[in-house]
């Protein structure tokens, strides 16, 4: 292994650089050389990375990186300049890496150290920053585990770098050393530790620093009595009560989205020498779907000649498209030179109240404790356009729940076919959902990794149902996604749901003809049921009987199938027991619940079923 995880496990480093050169000479490979050593080089192989370069520091990238565009850096300064010293004048180095790999800054002996200005795979191959970033955790490579040849004397140890509130990988800290081949952690591993955590501290200030801001900004703005304000900025938000009655909590959430947006937009404005450059400064929310534009002439100034200032503080109008009859006037909060956040002033469009849409979406219906939590907490990492993996049993709403998160994504179902050209358009920036991503063939799978190694921030969305055991490769997916990842709960841990979701499941009715309603024991069958096809199920059951049911006034618990209307036992079942009750539950299911029929295809007397029927309710 090249991490820290089984540092004795590794071959020796002579018996490592033996193999390297039967690599590089693509000859065969020992038994005893790491799995994930050899899919690194080929990797790099794969990527057409040179290991005989031999320049430290090639030139400048296209897009160098500013102190004033990186808050990472902005922050670790301080900390850097403090541990500096501490390097000595022998072999070390400190080295610290943004998310994509790109080195900001770099103190110590660079001399045949890993400081380059870019240590992403498909630049240098193997390193232990790429290494860290992919595993969110501690990670060392040394000597000729590396694929470039001006790294096989040097040992070096990172740490991933995370944003204090949501745990994104911010980038890393590595120190380098010549080459030390013990099976011990690297005695630079302590430095390395000490400066990501200073730096995450120093992140976590900054960030009290701008909450902080922000709350100043929205009480400056609810001075006047009872007016609708919200202030957020992707993480906190704080509500008025007249902004909470005048919009729906789907209304927050879309002006939310399309606030984040303007933010972005505002922020890349207000660098003085972006280099986004579009042709032209008209700022919109179009990310998110929404109309934005600025409230008057005295609105945001546009074009190449307009001042940073001004995109810090112009406010923008924003309408809301979910049916609420009202506008926003969001004004961005500047802190430190960079946007941090917005306050947003509601405002009626008419006299008409504002109201809920009529008919809720089916992948929002639900206000159980673990549903709102977990479509608030895909809610919120849909904010940023970045991999998000919703996980749950069949029928728990997964797709549902993502068309929601993201307008308008190109969709592919696993199940049923390759992804094509789905991963073109995924690179070119269109949000993809891949649905049942357990079923993606190897090569798919291998191509979604190598993408995410390149471009981690690609706006991916993928359902997965757990089931069998996944294969190294789709376990490495499923790692990398698992920091961004939402689990939905089971239709049986949220019965309380069961209420809701009925009318939204139920299909519009025929003219003159009544929509469902249901008696309150069919209510509490239902409510009873362990639902394993959960959302799914629940819905076949109410279309069936809205389509074939004859009879007028409330669903009885009567006209409810069998495995329904009998429910959960209600007591203490042996294991044999509950397995003649799964087989007798299951041969009504099949026999359209003829329990004649059920008797016969099990081989006992219809008397022996009602009697065991009977008995497992007590």
């Amino acid at each position: 292994m090249t991490s820290t995880e089984h540092p004795c496990v590794r071959p020796s480093l002579a018996s490592l650089r033996r193999a390297r050169e039967l690599f590089l000479r693509g000859h065969q490979l020992p038994d005893d050389v790491p799995d994930d050593v050899v899919a690194a080089w080929k990797r790099a192989r794969f990527f057409g990375v040179r290991h005989d370069v031999t320049d430290s520091a090639p030139e400048a990238p296209r897009h160098p990186v500013r102190p004033a565009e990186s808050t990472l850096l902005t922050a670790a300064l301080p900390v850097l300049e403090r541990l500096a010293p501490t390097l000595g004048t022998g072999q070390a180095a400190l080295v610290v890496t943004d998310e994509r790999l790109r080195v900001l800054w770099t103190a110590g002996s660079t001399q045949d150290a890993p400081c380059r200005r870019d240590l992403s795979e498909q630049e240098v191959g193997h390193n232990s920053a790429a290494l860290a970033l992919r595993t969110r955790r501690r990670a060392e490579v040394h000597g000729p585990e590396h694929f470039l040849d001006l790294w096989q004397d040097v040992s070096a140890v990172s740490v991933p770098v995370l944003a204090p509130e949501t745990g994104r990988a911010l980038g890393t800290v590595t120190v380098t050393s010549g080459l030390s081949g013990e099976c011990t952690p690297h005695l630079g591993a302590p430095l390395a530790e000490a400066a990501a955590s200073a730096v995450e501290a120093e992140l976590l200030a900054r960030s009290r620093a701008a909450e902080r801001v922000l709350l100043d900004a929205y009480l400056r703005a609810m001075r006047e009595r009872g007016r609708a304000v919200v202030a957020l900025d992707g993480r906190n938000r704080l509500v008025s009560e007249a902004a909470g009655h005048l919009l729906s909590p789907e209304g927050l959430e879309a002006l939310e989205r399309s606030t984040v947006a303007l933010l972005r937009t505002a922020d890349r404005a207000a660098q003085p020498e972006s280099e986004d450059d579009s042709g032209s400064g008209t700022t919109t929310a179009t990310e998110a779907g929404n109309e934005a534009e600025p409230p008057s002439a005295s609105g945001p100034a546009t074009g190449p000649g307009a001042s940073a200032g001004s995109a810090l503080s112009a406010p923008y109008r924003i309408r809301l498209p979910d049916g609420a009859d009202c506008s926003a006037t969001v004004t961005p909060v500047p802190h430190l030179g960079s946007v941090i956040g917005a306050v947003a002033v509601l405002e009626r469009m008419g006299r008409a109240p504002v109201v809920s849409a009529a008919r809720a979406v089916v992948s929002l219906a639900g206000r159980s404790v673990p549903w709102r939590h977990a479509v608030g907490r895909g809610t919120e990492l849909a904010l940023t356009p970045e991999p998000l993996l919703l996980v749950g049993e069949r029928g728990t709403g997964k797709t549902s729940l993502a068309r929601e998160l993201v307008a308008r994504p190109l969709i592919v179902d696993a199940a049923e076919g390759g992804l094509g050209a789905g991963i073109g358009e995924l690179a070119d920036g269109r949000p993809l959902l891949i649905r049942h991503v357990e079923r993606l063939a190897q090569p798919d799978t291998a191509a979604l990794n190598s993408l995410l190694d390149a471009r981690p921030g690609v706006p991916l969305l993928a359902t997965y149902t757990p089931g069998a055991p996944p294969g190294p490769c789709l376990q490495r997916l499923l790692d990398t996604l698992a920091a961004r990842s939402v689990t939905l709960p089971a239709l049986r841990e949220r019965p309380e749901d069961v209420r809701e979701l009925l009318p939204v499941l139920a299909p519009t009715s025929a003219p003159g003809r009544p929509p469902l309603t249901w008696t309150l024991d069919a209510l509490h069958a239902l409510e009873q049921y362990p639902w394993p096809g959960n959302v799914t199920e629940l819905a076949h059951l109410v279309r069936a009987l809205a389509e074939t049911r004859r009879a007028t006034g409330p669903v009885g618990r009567a006209e409810l199938p069998d495995p329904v209307r009998e429910g959960p036992a209600t007591r203490h079942l042996s294991p044999m027991e509950h397995a003649e009750r799964t087989a007798i539950l299951e041969a009504l299911r099949r026999n359209g619940g003829n329990k004649a029929r059920a008797a016969a295809a099990l081989g006992i007397a219809r008397a022996t079923l009602y009697r065991k029927l009977r008995g497992y309710r007590g």
